[in-house]
């Protein structure tokens, strides 16, 4: 091969996506995101430390809304999340990390308000103390996202007051529960904040926004393993929480906001 053609196949390399993983290789990569609490995969489960064992394909066929309340651990990795410090517009329904598998939230961080609590830990957030799960080593990874926040003093106000991190509700309008009911998600400053419920969204019928929050704070959540509301259709622009593995799998697929 000339060099010219050489050239042209590098290009061509670095251009093009990655493969689309299969779901095998998500597997794998959840697993590796959770090493405090996830044992190993045999058998179509992920089985955990505790000695639970939770089910990655029910077999069943869901509509999206299905998906959003009762999807299970291979609903919730199908759609490719895109992280960078550019902002994105989703497609209708496209809501990469908001389908999440309740039974393995449960598994992960407790299966009531009363076991979660005794696994929080305090983190100081700019001028408050937040309640976070140490579980996973969440508090931790929001700790290195204040550190590296701190250190740009105009994003303060975007950050504080939080609207909270634990709280043992239900998604606002469905039966499941909110990853705030495990300490695993945080809401910054409401001030600058949109939300499709807010705008008078209904379910799949959602206004556009425009995004308030500088895209640098994004960024640097996205780098220690926490996902966007900002990334939803039925977007929620103030919140974030721990999905490592999401953004993994994007990476790996070669899928960035900034493509």
């Amino acid at each position: 091969m000339n060099k010219g053609l050489a050239a042209l196949a590098l290009l061509a390399a670095v251009a093009s996506p990655a493969a689309a993983l299969t779901l095998d290789e998500k597997i794998g990569i959840l697993r590796d995101a959770y090493p405090d609490t996830i044992a190993a995969v045999a058998d179509g489960k992920i089985r955990m430390k505790s000695g639970a064992e939770i089910i990655i394909d029910d077999g069943k066929v869901r509509d999206h809304f299905q998906k959003l309340e009762q999807g299970d651990i291979e609903d919730s990795l199908q759609q490719t999340y895109p992280a960078g410090a550019c902002e994105t517009r989703p497609e209708v329904n496209f809501d990469p990390g908001r389908i999440r598998s309740e039974a393995l939230m449960r598994a992960m961080y407790g299966d009531s308000a009363k076991v979660v609590k005794a696994e929080l830990s305090p983190v100081e957030w700019f001028g408050e103390t937040l309640r976070v799960t140490k579980v996973n080593g969440v508090d931790k990874a929001l700790g290195k996202v204040r550190d590296e926040l701190a250190a740009h003093a105009e994003l303060k106000r975007y950050l504080a007051p939080s609207a909270g991190v634990f709280n043992w509700r239900k998604v606002s309008g469905q039966t499941n529960l909110s990853v705030h009911s495990f300490g695993a998600a945080i809401d910054i400053n409401t001030k600058f904040a949109d939300y499709w419920i807010w705008s008078g969204g209904k379910p799949g019928h959602v206004p556009k926004y425009a995004n308030k929050y500088p895209m640098q704070i994004i960024d640097i959540f996205e780098r220690h393993g926490f996902i966007w509301g900002g990334r939803w259709y039925h977007y929620d622009t103030m919140h974030f929480e721990y999905r490592p593995e999401l953004i993994e799998i994007g990476r790996r697929e070669g899928v960035s906001a900034c493509k």
